[in-house]
């Protein structure tokens, strides 16, 4: 596990972009695994600008991304499918039948979290995942459970993270409180994993997951198993974590 610490959150997203845009120029048709949420747009930012320079070519890219509301429409705009459009994918030339996401709407769990599984892995895996940090610990929409759960499935949200999220949403009943995600194992099989985390209200969680035991009450701790992960969180995350980095 290697830590990359950053002065702040620009910072880190300058340094998370460089890392993913170093996978494309390496390998231009590689399979990137996305996150949604907060912490990764500034990145996606980035990215835009260097695709905007010239500097980067997406167009052999194709991407995967780690989950999705259960119930949302495409077309709303709290679906993870109408955010990668507005910050990503609509702004840079990446095909779009090379762009994937669970779909929402799909109503048998069942049936589409073995059709996503099935997906990733005909792509052979994703060569980079990004991911973020939930303040419980989980990546993707994976939560705080008995055990790490291996493959896509559908999940019940915590409280906590329907709370986080209901800043997007008018109100917190607004809030799915389902999502289609991939599992640990899915995620583990990635051949990097990058983790982006910002601000001091990831502080605890960031010595829990990467500084603790391997729980699966911490969802991320897992990680600390992972043959290729590099961390790119900024001093504020970083400040409580038990040594020096």
């Amino acid at each position: 596990m290697k830590i990359v610490k950053t002065r702040d959150y620009n910072d880190m997203s300058r340094k998370a972009a460089n890392i993913i845009s170093a996978q494309i120029i390496t390998k231009p048709d590689c399979v990137l695994g996305l996150a949604t949420g907060s912490t990764p747009i500034g990145a996606y930012k980035q990215l835009v600008e260097w695709y905007e320079k010239g500097d980067l070519d997406f167009s052999e890219v194709k991407t995967v991304n780690l989950d999705e509301y259960k119930g949302l429409p495409r077309t709303n705009d709290q679906s993870y499918y109408y955010f990668m459009h507005e910050n990503l994918f609509d702004k840079v030339n990446i095909n779009p039948e090379n762009t994937h996401l669970p779909d929402g709407t799909k109503e048998d769990a069942k049936a589409e979290c073995e059709a996503y599984e099935a997906l990733v892995e005909s792509l052979g895996g994703t060569d980079l995942q990004l991911l973020g940090l939930g303040h419980n610990g989980h990546i993707g929409f994976n939560e705080p459970a008995a055990e790490f759960p291996k493959t896509t499935h559908c999940v019940d949200l915590q409280e906590s993270t329907i709370e986080a999220n209901k800043r997007f949403f008018a109100s917190a009943d607004e809030v799915p409180r389902q999502a289609y995600t991939m599992g640990i194992g899915t995620i583990m099989q990635a051949k990097q994993i990058l983790v982006v985390v910002s601000g001091e209200d990831k502080a605890e969680i960031v010595a829990k997951a990467f500084f603790g035991p391997v729980t699966p009450e911490v969802p991320a701790s897992i990680l600390q198993l992972h043959r290729n992960v590099i961390i790119v969180a900024d001093e504020a995350a970083l400040s409580k974590v038990p040594k020096k980095i």
